[in-house]
């Protein structure tokens, strides 16, 4: 029977070749027991396969290679022998490999050849499988349509591309030809503030020289303040500046109010016109004085700095406008009247110089305690002096209509100014009563009578009632928050006993402090301001407590802010004893008792203002040592500063050293302030280890001594009945 060929002609040529030239070269020589079967004309053995390698070779279709002269063989088994008549026999166990080199380079060879066949079969079904092959990309077939528009879309697209190339490069050049515009205006603009600069340097050398004079006069008087003031003065606190600010107010106030008085109603005369001239001068020398000596000693802040050289201030004032001002009001217009006839019109300008009342009324706010009132006195000024304009806009109308030439003008008779203010009280304060205008020029003054009253008037009125409100709005807070207090106690029946308690603590914290909570005031303010206030009020008292003896300073300032105000009634408990001890206490004002006794009536020690207690406890365990001993409770109304363990605690982490002398301190306060009953315990513990347990008396000597005080009773008791 023909066998058919194999397959792969290459392969079995090769594994022929291969096989024929491995193993017929390492063959053993012809022998009986040698497991061969036939001999090679040279008198080897033919070669021979394994059973496992002759069923790979069988996989890739290679039936038979008994024509190729290799026969499979199985040493030490025929009955595993392959050959026609055991083609159907039961498939034998794994046989031993010879070559195991030879077998992996087989095996290895033929599972890359089966997994190429089924990738090659698989290509054939299906043409756009993935090949190994790295292929180029290939470009998608698109559609006419689809093509027209993808063309459009690019060419679009390219055209705005360009489009936004030539705007950005239009604006580029106009951006640099702007830039050389303003380069140009610039310089242009720099030189004209050189020219600027060179005409006023020429302009200013007449008022320098002034200047120069008015300091060389004034030398000496500055120097004689330099040792009063200071060569600069701050004029926010000096209180000397403040001073001086309330006399240029009179003087300034002395300008406004008389000048326009007499420059209206007839106060010239010989008698008055010598007395007007020294006023005028006095305040004339006033408004010199500040302008010379005072006003360039002030310290200014530039940049965040405080100035306080006399040269730079002095420099500053001259520079600023309010110095322009101020030069202007003093200008002697009043030399006029030398040529001209006596009158107050020369001296308006002083009323320019109004910063100065201003400024004065600012300082003033500030160092006041009660600032309402001086703004209650300023608005009552305001309003007077709007009275006083009326009155002389009054006077001047009635002269111009002629005095008493008709029942609405002034009749002549009296006092003109006091009469004429009188009219103008009832006109613009719309009292009513007041006679029947007549002429054009009466109505029309009138009616601007009226509507000045209506608008000027009522906000006036409004702004005292401000004025008012704001000196009143911490008490309307107090009686606000009280009330509340009272209603709630009302709707839920609380006794009368601890409403009058807290009617008592609620005006006694007001009267006391001015407000119900001191942190709510000073939340308000920055971390600097509250510690200089703490500081200021407690640091000298902690650094007299023992325990914090020798902690850091900073620790301490820290402490300070976490402090609490509390006050305590007459008869209040501070702490009980056997309570949690979590606080420590400061006395800021006010007296507490240490009692005791069976109802607390025994006092053992009273502490006073600056006094500390219950430091102990912040520094003991929570496992029942840190129980307060005693009783402490107010002995009258008692403001206490508490400082918490918790706050403690969060102050210590960022303190490891303040904590470790805490540590070693309270240990040591803690073993000697130890109760006296432990001590006294411990001293009668170590007797005892000297000297033993006292040994109990007899029975007997128990029996003859109570016989004995029987005796003397009974004894005692005939005695008394004989005689």
């Amino acid at each position: 029977m023909n066998k058919s060929p194999p397959e792969f002609p290459a392969l079995a040529s090769f594994t022929k070749g291969y096989l024929q030239r491995d193993f017929t070269a390492t063959a053993p020589s012809s022998h009986p027991d040698n497991g061969g079967e036939e001999h090679s004309p040279f008198g080897l053995n033919v070669l021979s396969l394994p059973r496992h390698l002759f069923e790979a070779l069988s996989e890739v279709r290679v039936e038979d290679l008994s024509d190729w002269g290799f026969r499979p063989t199985f040493p030490a088994d025929p009955h595993y022998m392959l050959g026609p008549a055991s083609k159907d026999a039961s498939r034998p166990p794994l046989p031993v490999v010879y070559s195991q080199y030879t077998d992996d380079i087989l095996r290895g060879l033929i599972k890359r050849l089966r997994e190429r066949t089924e990738m090659l079969k698989e290509k054939v079904r299906d043409p756009y499988a993935t090949s190994p092959e790295i292929t180029p990309p290939v470009t998608p077939t698109l559609k006419k349509e689809d093509y027209v528009r993808k063309k459009e879309e690019r060419t679009a697209k390219e055209e705005l591309d360009k489009k936004k190339a030539e705007e950005a490069a239009k604006m580029a050049e106009e951006k640099k030809k702007n830039d050389e515009e303003k380069r140009l205006k610039a310089k242009k603009k720099e030189e004209e503030e050189r020219r600027e600069d060179e005409a006023r340097k020429k302009a200013k050398v007449f008022p320098d020289i002034i200047c120069s004079c008015f300091d060389v006069l004034f030398r000496p008087i500055e120097d004689k303040m330099d040792t009063i003031l200071g060569s600069t003065i701050d004029p926010f606190t000096d209180r000397h500046y403040i001073t001086w600010l309330t006399v240029v107010a009179v003087a300034y106030n002395y300008n406004i109010w008389f000048c326009s008085a007499r420059l209206v109603f007839p106060f010239h005369s010989r008698t008055t016109n010598p007395y007007w001239i020294f006023f005028d001068i006095l305040s004339d020398i006033v408004n010199v004085t500040d302008i010379m000596v005072w006003q360039p000693r002030l310290q200014f802040v530039k940049a965040g700095d405080i100035i306080k050289d006399r040269a730079v201030t002095k420099v500053h004032y001259r520079k600023s406008q309010r110095f322009k001002t101020d030069i202007i009001s003093i200008l002697p217009f009043d030399l006029l009247c030398l040529h001209f006839q006596f009158s107050s019109m020369y001296r308006l300008n002083r009323f320019i110089r109004i910063e100065s009342f201003f400024e004065f009324s600012n300082r003033l706010e500030s160092i006041m305690a009660k600032a309402y009132i001086w703004r209650v006195v300023r608005t009552t000024g305001y309003l007077l002096f709007m009275l006083h304009l009326n009155a002389c806009a009054f006077y001047v109308v009635s002269v111009h209509q002629g005095l008493a030439t008709t029942t609405w003008v002034y009749d002549g008779k009296g006092t003109a100014y006091l009469r004429c203010y009188y009219f103008a009280v009832r006109s613009l304060i719309n009292i009513g009563g007041l006679p029947e205008p007549i002429t054009t020029s009466e109505i029309t003054f009138q009616m601007t009578n009226f509507f000045i009253g209506v608008f000027v008037f009522s906000s006036l009125i409004g702004q005292m009632r401000d004025v008012i409100g704001a000196a009143t709005a911490g008490q309307t807070y107090f009686r606000a928050s009280m009330d509340g207090c009272v209603a709630y106690m009302n709707t839920y029946t609380i006794p009368k006993l601890v409403q009058n308690r807290v009617r008592t603590w609620y005006n006694y914290t007001w009267a006391a402090q001015g407000v119900l909570d001191e942190l709510e005031l000073l939340d308000k303010m920055p971390l600097v301001m509250r510690t200089a206030i703490a500081v200021d009020i407690n640091l000298a008292t902690f650094q007299k407590i023992a325990l914090f003896q020798g902690c850091d300073q900073q620790m301490l300032v820290d402490m300070l802010l976490r402090l609490k105000s509390i006050v305590y009634l007459p008869g209040d408990f501070v702490v009980k004893k056997g309570d949690i001890g979590k606080e420590m206490y400061i006395i800021k004002s006010g007296t507490v008792q240490v009692v005791g006794g069976p109802d607390n009536s025994v006092v053992f020690v009273t502490l006073k203002a600056g006094s500390v207690f219950g430091e102990i406890s912040l520094l003991q365990s929570a496992d029942g040592g840190n129980r307060r001993t005693a009783n402490v409770k107010a002995h009258g109304f008692a403001n206490l500063f508490v400082l918490e363990k918790k706050d403690l605690f969060d102050i210590l982490v960022h303190y490891p050293e303040s904590q470790k002398v805490l540590a070693r301190k309270g240990r040591k306060l803690i073993k000697a302030k130890g109760p006296a009953a432990a001590k006294a315990s411990e001293e009668r513990q170590k007797g005892l280890t000297l000297f033993g347990q006292k040994p109990p008396t007899p029975k007997m000597l128990r029996a003859f001594g109570g016989l004995i005080e029987m005796l003397k009773k009974n004894s005692r008791a005939e005695t008394l009945t004989g005689s």
